[in-house]
């Protein structure tokens, strides 16, 4: 399958997805001690998550980096009805705070949270737990987390899948994928056990995604995607400069109107931190995908060119040193521009000890070309200084 396209082409060929409404806006200020009710009530819409017959706002919550239970807790007031946790965010301690903000309207909402399990029982040992520090019996909805490639979903943990289900502890299971989507996803598609994929998408990938996507729809998947915001969040947050780079005014607002424009997104699961946050998305919502938006997000392209991994996988196997490029650089991108350094230290020193240790300085030169422009070289040398 040919990925080869021109980024302006891309953005283009996007115009002709239906409009749908939704956003996500980040803000400077401090969070309202006392959020405010929205002038009018959000205009939400709904799509229904392929055969799960599951309802969902086109607009969920990712809850990775929110800290703030509040934030969750009024999203749910106020009619967001996705969210999605994992037993690995924040050290295990997002799911508790995902069960304590919801645990009043749990059964209007649909929940997801994930294992990174090594196997069968270590998956359902993970999901046990997931349940407890949710405070509820049953997730929605299942995942085997960060898998790119088909021999990844491996038999021992589509077992446990099915054990899970059976047992009543989640309604649907399904995969999450960061990359590798041309040829996970349509595993995946015909795939008769698995019944939602999680996948990247937005407006940097090719535009074979879109096709991949709908292959998967017609299936009868439900499809959720991440990463909508292409690695931006709030500007300068947490102090951190280089998360300028990653994001433009506007762009933000742009990038999750692109998304939600394509109807077979069922729902989205952007970060949201604080209260300036939720209302901006939901203000947005009703606010269609239009030439200004166009023109934004093929400035802001340019501009996180150098920067941005759309985990293409172009990269894997170039590193002389065997380095998973493509994971190094995901993790650079939740310190610099979500400005959550813990968590891509996090996830760097649990690389293999001696990817975790090496220095690109020690090559005499980087035998990886990224086709899209990314300085690899300085970018995976910036995540060795700061993380290792």
């Amino acid at each position: 399958m040919s990925r080869s396209s021109s980024r302006r082409n891309f953005l283009a060929a996007g115009l002709a997805l239906p409009a749908a409404a939704s956003a996500a806006r980040s803000s400077d200020q401090a969070p309202p001690q006392t959020p405010k009710l929205p002038a009018q009530p959000p205009a939400f819409r709904y799509r229904t998550l392929g055969k799960t017959g599951l309802k969902v706002t086109t607009l969920g919550f990712g809850c990775m980096i929110t800290s703030d239970g509040s934030v969750v807790e009024r999203a749910a007031d106020l009619g967001i009805t996705y969210f999605d946790t994992a037993r690995g965010y924040q050290g295990g301690n997002n799911e508790r705070m995902v069960g304590a903000a919801l645990k009043r309207k749990r059964k209007d909402l649909v929940l997801s949270t994930k294992t990174e399990g090594h196997g069968k029982q270590d998956s359902l040992d993970q999901l046990d737990t997931s349940l407890k520090e949710l405070g509820t019996d049953y997730v929605d909805i299942w995942y085997l987390h960060g898998k790119t490639a088909p021999a990844m979903v491996t038999d021992d943990l589509m077992e446990a899948l099915a054990v899970a289900k059976k047992a009543g502890k989640t309604r649907f299971v399904g995969v999450s994928t960061h990359g590798g989507q041309d040829e996970l996803m349509p595993w995946l598609a015909k795939n008769p056990n698995i019944d939602v994929i999680l996948t990247s998408y937005n407006f940097t990938m090719q535009p074979f995604m879109n096709g991949v996507i709908e292959e998967a729809v017609k299936a009868g998947k439900g499809i959720v995607a991440m990463k909508v915001m292409a690695g931006g969040t709030r500007r300068g947050r947490g102090g951190n400069p280089n998360a300028e780079k990653l994001t433009r005014p506007g762009a933000l607002v742009s990038a999750l109107k692109w998304v939600l424009r394509n109807p077979n997104v069922h729902t989205t699961i952007p970060s949201m931190t604080d209260m300036d946050q939720l209302e901006d998305n939901l203000k947005a919502m009703s606010q269609p995908f239009g030439d200004a938006d166009e023109k934004i997000l093929a400035m802001h392209l340019e501009q996180i060119a150098p920067y941005y991994c759309r985990m293409c996988g172009e990269c894997a196997g170039q590193c002389r040193q065997n380095l998973p490029v493509a994971d190094v650089l995901r993790f650079l991108t939740y310190a610099d521009g979500y400005g959550q350094f813990a968590l891509g230290r996090e996830h760097y020193l649990e690389l293999h000890p001696a990817h975790a240790s090496a220095k690109c300085e020690n090559c005499p030169g980087c035998t990886v070309a990224c086709p899209y422009g990314v300085r690899v070289a300085e970018r995976m040398a910036r995540a060795q200084e700061m993380f290792a």
